[in-house]
């Protein structure tokens, strides 16, 4: 970037101050309008609320099951881990450092497809057996965490 290039930064536009008088442009009612359930402190209706009527999460029909014990796991392919020395230990940190995962969630789990040609040392929440074959094979090490 040069000199010339610089350019002035957007204008910082102030927030609007409600209730500070009639010159402010928006004094008295301070935009609620006048009186009723809005207008008031701490009016108004809760989410979801639609004037009385059967609202929409309980018009929907419930489907299925949730399970709110189930793991959530990353799952990273052998091939993303192509990328590391030999003899590197690969951990969840590791690989979101790397940019390979976004987000850790439960653990990861390394799935079997991609071909692995370096010695590496593996640490994850579950390794599928085609991975752990083919880590193995190449002179690796696969530790469960």
């Amino acid at each position: 970037m040069k000199l010339s290039e610089l350019r002035p930064g957007a204008p910082k536009k102030l927030p609007f101050r409600k209730g500070r008088g009639h010159g402010s442009g928006n004094g008295k009612t301070a935009g609620r309008g006048h009186k009723g359930q809005k207008s008031r402190s701490g009016g108004g209706v809760r989410l979801g609320f639609e004037g009385g009527q059967m609202p929409l999460y309980r018009r929907v029909p419930k489907r299925g099951f949730n399970n709110i014990f189930a793991k959530t796991y990353t799952e990273v392919k052998l091939s993303d881990l192509e990328v590391f020395d030999n003899g590197t230990v690969v951990n969840a940190e590791l690989l979101k450092d790397r940019g390979i995962i976004k987000k850790v969630n439960d653990g990861i789990v390394i799935l079997g497809s991609g071909e692995l040609s370096k010695s590496l040392t593996i640490q994850a929440a579950r390794v599928t057996k085609s991975a752990q074959d083919k880590i193995e094979a190449a002179g690796g090490k696969v530790e469960v965490v």
